[in-house]
């Protein structure tokens, strides 16, 4: 029986200002991706979302991201090796704190944002992220945007890694993802989205904008928590891969 991970980026919230639905989430999801304080979340909405995840069995992982809270960690900076890599630290390290305060632990770390994006393209600076992750954690699983040159960092490394698709992202052809300031670059349809999961986990293969099929070993899905139909792509993404016969479960 082939299992896969649907996993959603969680904790986004900062002080009074709610975003997503992350009660509701983790009644779906195996995997939790946590705000680390960067571009989003805050000492107690990390403790909340650790506490849920918690209690309902999620797997938690470390979602670290750019300095830039008005952005939302979507506006790409130049940032010195040295520092990037202090700040990846400096944000898995807490991660790690609230987490096993919870009574939980991390199990798996995802860039976030802009960070994330310029990974995919950039293998040293994907490097520089994943390094400094494994200075405080050795074993965590990367989860890595498949086929990509973060993907080739990580197995240049020998780090664990998990490969990741989007359930509600479009994608080019070179397997990155179409930019948001594009139409069509975010899908909110949950039935679309959901066929489209379907369709790439039966044929082993990323389906591009033009409709390609490029081959790639995923293991994980991911749903956008601050994206306004998560709750419904989510359920949609599930009960299709079920109804297919594929387990979703967490691969930590």
């Amino acid at each position: 029986m082939r299992k896969i991970d649907l996993n959603a980026d969680m904790g986004e919230s900062f002080g009074d200002w709610t975003l997503g639905n992350d009660a509701a989430l983790m009644g779906i999801v195996t995997s939790a991706n946590i705000a680390c304080g960067f571009h989003a979340g805050d000492p107690d909405v990390m403790a909340k979302t650790m506490a849920l995840a918690v209690a309902r069995g999620v797997g938690i992982g470390a979602h670290p991201g750019f300095p830039d809270l008005q952005g939302f960690g979507r506006r790409r900076m130049v940032i010195a090796p040295e520092t990037l890599g202090n700040m990846i630290r400096y944000q898995l390290g807490a991660a790690m704190a609230m987490a096993r305060a919870a009574g939980g632990t991390i199990g798996h770390f995802k860039l976030h944002g802009a960070l994330s994006n310029m990974a995919t393209t950039d293998m040293a600076l994907a490097q520089t992220c994943f390094a400094a992750a494994r200075d405080i954690a050795p074993e965590i699983i990367m989860l890595v945007l498949v086929n990509t040159p973060m993907q080739t960092a990580a197995e240049a490394m020998g780090c664990n890694w998990v490969g990741e698709v989007f359930a509600d992202r479009a994608y080019n052809d070179d397997c990155s993802l179409v930019d948001r300031r594009l139409p069509g670059a975010v899908i909110h349809d949950p039935a679309v989205a959901a066929q489209r999961m379907r369709d790439m986990v039966r044929e082993g293969a990323i389906i591009t904008e033009t409709g390609q099929r490029i081959a790639a070993n995923f293991g994980t899905i991911c749903v956008h928590g601050d994206t306004p139909e998560a709750i419904d792509i989510a359920k949609a993404v599930r009960r299709g891969l079920e109804g297919d016969g594929v387990a979703v479960r967490g691969f930590g």
